[in-house]
């Protein structure tokens, strides 16, 4: 079992009377029973619920021109807020755009790969300069070509059919949507 809290002494009605005018003058905001109870360790009962306040001094109090002077310090200084904060989030920009470059070793390393690069390609346009490389004929040109235009037209005539069949497929589905799941089934549109 955890040991039992000793009992806190509550205060006479004069310290509880002196606790609290010294605790509400400490904080300078009203508080209830409650609260004041609570923040003084329970070293005061809680009594009626009254709210507790402090008299203000009226020799503390500000003039109207001192409540003046701190209207336009405020209003200085949120000036100065709004324009910390647009700096602020410019830095983050700066920042966050020299964070997304490349650093300097990384740039060394893709230099070098470049320039590897630009040796290869060059040393096989050298070669190919030079007549190294074996020459397509005419006939073997006009082959190719001719192969390539019997392989458009094959491509063209199927793409017909595709239309026409998907045309025939459409009138036998009325229904929108079991057409468009055919339609995804087949892929016709990629």
């Amino acid at each position: 079992m955890a040991p039992r809290k000793k009992a806190e002494e509550k205060a006479t009605a004069n310290e509880a009377a002196d606790l609290v005018l010294e605790y509400l003058r400490k904080q300078n905001r009203p508080y209830s029973a409650i609260d004041v109870s609570a923040n003084l360790h329970n070293k005061v009962t809680k009594g009626k619920q009254i709210v507790y306040h402090a008299l203000q001094n009226a020799a503390e109090a500000c003039t109207t021109e001192q409540l003046a002077v701190l209207d336009e310090t405020i209003v200085d200084l949120r000036t100065q807020t709004t324009t910390l904060v647009a700096a602020a989030k410019n830095l983050r920009g700066s920042l966050s755009s020299l964070n997304s470059t490349l650093s300097t070793a990384d740039l060394v390393a893709n230099v070098n790969t470049l320039e590897t690069e630009k040796e290869q390609i060059e040393s096989r346009l050298d070669g190919l300069r030079k007549g190294k490389a074996k020459k397509v004929t005419t006939s073997e040109r006009e082959a190719i070509e001719k192969e390539w235009k019997k392989s458009i037209r094959v491509a063209k005539k199927r793409q017909k059919i595709v239309t026409e069949m998907w045309k025939e497929i459409k009138e036998n589905f009325p229904d929108p949507q079991e057409r468009e799941d055919q339609r995804e089934m087949f892929d016709l549109d990629g």
